[in-house]
């Protein structure tokens, strides 16, 4: 897709959409139980992300400690900042999808499938040959003095 088809259909679509969603929702339970559904959807996401992303933050500070790249963690940091903003905003439909990427597992796996997409990340194939024998080379050794 396009650049300028992205922009139109996230700041000009998706708004839309979501202030049609806001004035039907309005017109079911009233304007100020939407305003207020609005306002604890926030609350509670804001609280949600905050309580993840310090899981996450944990995770990364092990994977650094163990001596390894905490990789999926920062993208799961990124996700979780996206989802914050999302649930930040007003709107029943941001609110959704920033609820359903709180759901770890279908995080990681949105977030896995992006990488793929994008030729980031690929599935390891592994051949016979390596699923038979172990990582490693058995032998004896000995130590010789000079």
């Amino acid at each position: 897709m396009n650049p300028i088809g992205l922009f139109l259909i996230i700041f000009v679509g998706a708004p839309l959409l979501e202030l049609y969603v806001l004035i039907e929702v309005g017109s079911q339970i009233g304007a100020s139980w939407t305003i207020l559904l609005s306002i604890l959807t926030a609350a509670l996401g804001g609280w949600l992300v905050r309580a993840q992303g310090f899981s996450v933050a944990l995770r990364a500070r092990q994977h650094m400690q163990q001596g390894t790249v905490p990789a999926l963690e920062l993208m799961e940091g990124a996700t979780l900042l996206l989802v914050g903003f999302a649930l930040l905003l007003p709107g029943f439909i941001t609110d959704a999808i920033g609820f359903i990427l709180l759901i770890t597992p279908i995080r990681r796996q949105a977030i896995t499938w992006i990488l793929q997409q994008r030729g980031i990340l690929r599935p390891v194939v592994r051949s016979p040959a390596t699923t038979q024998h172990p990582p490693y080379i058995e032998g004896d050794f000995r130590r010789e003095n000079h």
